[in-house]
């Protein structure tokens, strides 16, 4: 008589058939907590696109200094991507939003009260250490939680919920600002931080079957926390580099890099200016014509994700038609004559600029197959590096372009816009040939990866190979 087969462990409870992430909804909850983070993350990181040229006059500063504001928000955010990965593959989720509410709310009060441009910008900086813990985690979240497949479509949610941030500030902000003044406005935005914490503490898990509350909680052998297997750690830079050897990564990179810029740096801060000052459109105008990038995005972000989802391989022709069709649009608006292209065209440049940002997400579906689950964290962080170094590196261009460029007085004239916005070309076309370089490589990769057997269980990413 054969001996009877062992039975397999029970899968945590809330756990798929399959022991996969089981969705529902106590995923939507999770997951919904952590993008009310990354929503007020993006509200604070997009409110100085509204009020720049009511800094400048704050802080007496030109439009050299006043993109340093974004610049060093933008490079403290990139210069996390890898540390705040790591930290979320070690510490999980729960933990680093929590840290980032915190400085978030500091860094935007901080910057409320500031009245010199050194303090100030100290608290951008602050607050860009916030920022860049919450996308990654948010990311991390719905890894745990939601099956695969669904993973593309959520990360374009996540986008469209932060999004809703920058409407935020473009649609209510932009109006608070010129009825309560600077100091009240900013303070009350930092406050909202308080609330998003309360959730973080109170209801987020970082895994189904996982307790809110870690310590102070006696485990017993039915606990799922028990029965878990002794987690792997494999070294920070051993991960990092495993993580960037994957072509997947580096072209996840790459086509961030690529895509996201154009809108990000008209979004963040010189798209109010250009319009204003550049076009002479009316500050209610202006703002509306912002409104209108954050709702194409939304909209493209609901597109990108359904057809990703179901046809992966329409991730390079969505990435190539929105880097071609921007650079083709910009190129239309900077040589119409004179400098200042009719309201048509100007209308289809900032709605099909909507298409940068759902874009740039798509860099993350080429990582995503590309790692294990324990270092998705580092491979997201590594891609989502990219479109802020361009973002910093064209905020720059811009507006060191913009003080050579000024008219008499030191006045930016729509001349001035005009050239100081060709440097947009330079980061477009290096992106675009790293892009079409790694591409190959990467499909080879994933096909290789997509042919291979399932791995046991258990095994280390390091010993995968």
């Amino acid at each position: 008589m054969a001996p009877p087969r062992s039975a397999s462990p029970p899968a945590p409870p809330g756990a798929a058939p399959d022991g996969g992430p089981p969705g529902g909804r106590a995923a939507w909850l999770a997951w919904g907590i952590g993008a009310c983070v990354y929503a007020l993350a993006v509200v604070h990181r997009t409110s100085l696109g509204v009020a720049g040229l009511d800094a400048a006059d704050r802080f007496g500063v030109g439009a050299s200094a006043l993109s340093a504001f974004s610049i060093l928000q933008v490079l403290v955010y990139a210069a996390m991507q890898i540390p705040v990965g790591l930290l979320v593959d070690r510490l999980g989720p729960r933990r680093v939003l929590t840290f980032g509410v915190v400085l978030l709310t500091a860094g935007q009060l901080g910057f409320a009260w500031s009245s010199a441009f050194a303090p100030a910008l100290v608290c951008r900086a602050v607050l860009g250490c916030g920022d860049a813990m919450t996308f990654v985690s948010v990311l991390r979240l719905a890894a745990r939680w939601f099956p695969a497949r669904r993973n593309p479509m959520v990360a374009q949610i996540t986008g469209m919920v932060g999004l809703s941030g920058n409407l935020v500030s473009t649609a209510v902000l932009s109006r608070v600002l010129h009825s309560r003044g600077w100091t009240a406005t900013f303070t009350s935005t930092a406050l909202l931080g308080l609330v998003v914490l309360a959730l973080v503490a109170t209801l987020l898990r970082d895994a189904p079957g996982q307790p809110r509350r870690l310590r102070g909680r006696p485990r017993t052998a039915a606990d799922p926390l028990a029965r878990r297997a002794p987690r792997v750690r494999v070294p920070v830079l051993p991960q990092i580099r495993a993580a960037w050897r994957e072509p997947g990564t580096r072209l996840g990179m790459w086509v961030h890099f690529t895509t996201q810029f154009p809108g990000n740096v008209f979004g963040l801060l010189w798209g109010m200016p250009y319009l204003v000052e550049g076009q002479r459109l009316p500050r209610s105008t202006a703002a509306g014509l912002l409104t209108l990038l954050v709702v194409s995005s939304m909209v493209c972000g609901l597109l990108f994700g359904q057809l990703v989802s179901r046809r992966p391989g329409a991730r390079t022709p969505i990435v190539l038609a929105v880097v071609l069709g921007t650079g083709a649009l910009w190129a239309a608006v900077l040589a119409w004559p004179g400098g200042r292209p009719p309201m048509w065209l100007l209308v289809v440049l900032i709605a099909f600029m909507g298409s940068n940002g759902a874009a740039s997400l798509v860099g993350f579906d080429y990582a995503r197959p590309a790692n294990p689950p324990e270092r998705l964290g580092t491979a997201s962080g590594i891609v989502n590096v990219g479109g802020f170094v361009a973002t910093a590196v064209t905020l720059l261009g811009i507006g060191v372009l913009l003080d050579a460029a000024a008219g008499p007085g030191g006045a930016y004239t729509a001349g001035s816009y005009r050239w100081a916005f060709c440097w947009l070309y330079a980061p477009m076309l290096l992106g675009l040939a790293m892009v079409v370089r790694l591409r190959p490589a990467a499909a080879r990769r994933e096909a290789e990866r997509a042919a291979a057997p399932p791995v046991a269980a258990g095994v280390p990413a390091s010993r995968r190979r």
